[in-house]
C-alpha cells in the first residue's frame, strides 16, 4: 500500500495537471494549485520547490513510458546500423510529434529564458536523450559500423537531420498532425544523409 506521502504527492500532481491544462503554465500559480489541492502552501512547497519543478514532473511522468519505449527500440547488437537507426528515428519522431508532446514542447520553448522550466526540460529530456544515443553511436563506432567521430556531435547531427523537415513548421505552429507515412519518409531520408556522413570509410 502506498504511503500517505506518496498518495498526497500523486494527488498534487493530478490536480496540478488539470490546472495547467485548463489555465496554461503562466496563469497557473502555486497559490491556485494549493487552493485546488487543499492544505497549506508550505506543504505544497515541501513536495515541489517551484512551479517549474512541478510542471516538469507532470510532463515527464506522463511521457516516461513512451520515452523508454523509444530508447529501447535501439538495438546495440545490430549488424544493420542503418536499419536500427531508421527504427529509432521513426519511434523518436512519432513520440516528439504526437499532439501531447508537441504541445508540451511549445510550452517549454515559450518559457525559455523566463523560468527554470526550459532548463529542466533540456536536462531531463534533450540531454538525457542525447546521452543515450551517443552511447549507442559510440558502440557502433568501436565496432567499425560508423566512422570514428565525437559521438555527441554525431548524435546532435542525427537529431537535427531527423527533425530537419518538420522543425520549422513545428516552431511556427503550422505543422498539425504528422502521419506515420510522412514520419517514415522523413526518417528514411535523414538516415540516408547520416550514413553518407558517418558510415564507415571505404578503403
Amino acid at each position: 500500500m502506498a504511503k500517505k506521502s506518496d498518495v498526497k504527492r500523486q494527488h498534487i500532481l493530478s490536480v496540478a495537471a488539470q490546472a495547467f491544462q485548463k489555465l496554461g503554465f503562466e496563469r497557473t500559480s502555486m497559490s491556485e494549485i494549493c487552493a485546488r489541492v487543499g492544505g497549506s502552501k508550505a506543504t505544497l512547497y515541501n513536495y515541489f520547490p517551484s512551479k517549474e519543478d512541478l510542471f516538469a514532473e507532470i510532463m515527464f511522468l506522463s511521457n516516461e513510458a513512451e520515452f523508454e519505449a523509444v530508447y529501447h527500440s535501439i538495438d546495440p547488437s545490430t549488424e544493420d546500423i542503418a536499419e536500427s537507426l531508421r527504427k529509432f528515428g521513426e519511434s523518436l519522431l512519432t513520440f516528439l510529434y504526437s499532439p501531447q508532446v508537441q504541445s508540451q514542447r511549445h510550452l517549454a520553448i515559450s518559457e525559455s529564458g523566463r523560468s527554470e522550466q526550459s532548463r529542466l526540460v533540456y536536462e531531463r529530456g534533450v540531454l538525457r536523450s542525447q546521452n543515450l544515443v551517443a552511447e549507442f553511436l559510440l558502440g557502433a563506432m568501436k565496432r567499425g559500423q560508423l566512422r570514428q567521430a565525437d559521438p555527441m556531435v554525431a548524435t546532435r547531427h542525427l537529431h537535427s537531420l531527423l527533425e530537419a523537415e518538420l522543425l520549422e513548421r513545428f516552431l511556427f505552429q503550422l505543422l498539425g498532425e504528422v502521419s506515420s507515412e510522412e514520419i517514415k519518409a522523413v526518417t528514411a531520408r535523414a538516415i540516408d544523409v547520416f550514413m553518407a556522413a558517418y558510415g564507415p570509410r571505404q578503403p
